[in-house]
């Protein structure tokens, strides 16, 4: 008897219908690197979209069940990120879906959404201005009915040993000592040419590309404060990393480095402090990582709120900021 060209063929479902050789719960099921554009509200009202990575997970509170819906998750991913601006209203209601499309399997959700956030900013001195690209991560998570959301970012700046800066200060006071002599007139005019070449100065300090990585978790809101993050950190390490630059740019920077000398642990400790004053976040994770350019392994100091035990994780680890089960 020939098959009805329009009737359903039964496949089979190995998931659902074979048990697992060896049973057991698991922490995390999911998807990773799912590519999906979004929005995000800009704050002249416009949208901004960006490419962004999105891994989606639940856990498998049954032992006894192979596999979780994975489609489903895609689907629901793909749905709710194409239909509007990303909002914490908008993953509150993605994390729900995910349950509810895995009851009984599942009783906790999560979804990171990674993506370049592009801002425009204006030279130091001059009136030119550039984009600048910062690493940004929305972590969200949905567990007995509770959600908390983290928002990460990375931000780019200058460090200037101060040891380096000190030994630099003592070598140029010694060709000072030896170019002038003690006890003789100095001529205004030969100090102000001395101090203007190589010869007079004679070494400076090192200075390195550095990094912010920050995680905060925030109180819940309507939207993301990605900018005001990121100018929080900016404005607390003093010296961020320039997109348009002309001479007076060059040089306004110089100074900038000069007056804000910086160990890793100075820099981490400023972030402390500018995170700790807002009432908006709740807990927070940074990690300040120079890239010396004295030697080939990094400087790096950690600091945490404290609030839920944040724990030292890398970019790449698959929970929130959160104490894992």
């Amino acid at each position: 008897m020939q098959q009805n060209e329009n009737s359903v063929r039964a496949m089979p479902d190995i998931a659902k219908e074979a048990g697992p050789a060896v049973a057991g719960t698991l922490d995390w099921v999911g998807m990773d690197e799912i590519d999906v554009p979004i929005r995000l509200a800009s704050d002249d009202g416009a949208s901004v979209q960006s490419a962004a990575r999105v891994a989606a997970y639940v856990n498998l509170i049954q032992p006894d069940v192979r596999g979780i819906h994975m489609s489903r998750l895609y689907v629901h991913v793909d749905k709710a990120l194409s239909a509007e601006p990303l909002t914490p209203c908008s993953i509150r209601r993605l994390l729900r879906d995910f349950l509810e499309s895995h009851a009984e399997l599942s009783d906790r959700a999560m979804v990171r959404i990674a993506f370049d956030h592009l801002l425009r900013r204006p030279a130091l001195k001059s009136d030119h201005s550039g984009w600048k690209s910062y690493p940004v991560c929305i972590t969200g998570i949905m567990e007995k009915g509770q959600f908390a959301l983290e928002l990460r970012c990375e931000v780019v700046y200058s460090s200037t040993c101060p040891c380096s800066a000190a030994l630099a200060r003592q070598l140029i006071q010694e060709r000072f000592s030896q170019d002038f002599t003690r006890g003789k007139p100095l001529d205004y005019e030969a100090v102000v040419a001395w101090l203007g070449s190589e010869e007079g100065i004679c070494a400076t300090p090192h200075s390195q590309r550095s990094r912010a990585e920050v995680r905060v978790k925030l109180t819940p809101s309507f939207g993301f404060p990605i900018v005001e993050l990121i100018d929080v950190i900016e404005n607390a390490l003093k010296t961020p990393v320039q997109t348009a630059v002309k001479r007076e740019d060059e040089q306004a920077f110089a100074l900038l480095n000069g007056e804000n000398l910086m160990f890793c642990e100075d820099a981490t400790r400023r972030i402390q402090s500018a995170l700790g004053r807002d009432e908006h976040i709740t807990d927070f994770w940074i990690r300040a990582s120079h890239h010396e350019s004295l030697h080939p392994h990094d400087a790096v100091a950690v600091a945490t709120k404290g609030v839920s035990d944040g724990y030292i994780a890398g970019a790449d680890d698959v929970g929130p900021l959160r104490n894992s089960r």
